[in-house]
């Protein structure tokens, strides 16, 4: 009967504890909801923006290995665009110098509609338009969503999808 009675407490004793977690996770899971634009750190998101305007900066100044400070610097980074997937950190720079080189032909980058999710306080969805300004006063737009992940106490674009507006 005593054994009994305590596999019974024990049992109470382990539903307590399942109980408690499924309570304690629900406002994590509801933080982590991806589709509130508003969720995660404000500092975090301020140092993601401060982020893409260094590497707006960095292109705008025609430095490709210094706008690529900002990706991860891994044969793990992957690229999407134009229905293709580059994946490595080299692949990923050999491609921007053969599309946009030399640096008088990258013109002027910029971005807007800029929302940060920060999902995790180390991981965060990225999505906006890119917009550049061609030397000749040609025009390319489109958007973009990025995956990044804070590594070494520093954010990094680890996945990269850019997609171009096709105009009429």
């Amino acid at each position: 009967m005593i054994l009994r009675l305590r596999a019974m407490q024990l049992h109470i004793f382990f539903l307590a504890i399942v109980s408690g977690a499924v309570l304690v996770q629900a406002p994590v899971a509801a933080k982590q909801n991806p589709t509130d634009v508003n969720s995660g750190s404000k500092i975090e998101q301020q140092d993601i923006a401060k982020l893409l305007s260094d590497q707006t900066a960095a292109w705008n100044a025609g430095d490709l290995e210094q706008f690529m400070q900002t990706y991860w610097n891994s044969e793990h980074l992957t690229f999407s665009s134009g229905g293709k997937t580059t994946r490595g950190w080299q692949a990923t720079l050999d491609q921007y110098r053969k599309n946009y080189a030399p640096p008088k032909e990258m013109g002027k980058l910029s971005f807007d509609g800029l929302e940060i999710v920060v999902l995790e306080s180390e991981s965060a969805l990225v999505l906006g338009n890119w917009h550049l300004l061609l030397a000749n006063d040609q025009h390319k737009d489109g958007n973009f969503s990025l995956v990044m992940r804070k590594l070494a106490g520093q954010w990094k674009i680890i996945h990269d999808h850019s997609s171009k507006l096709e105009t009429p």
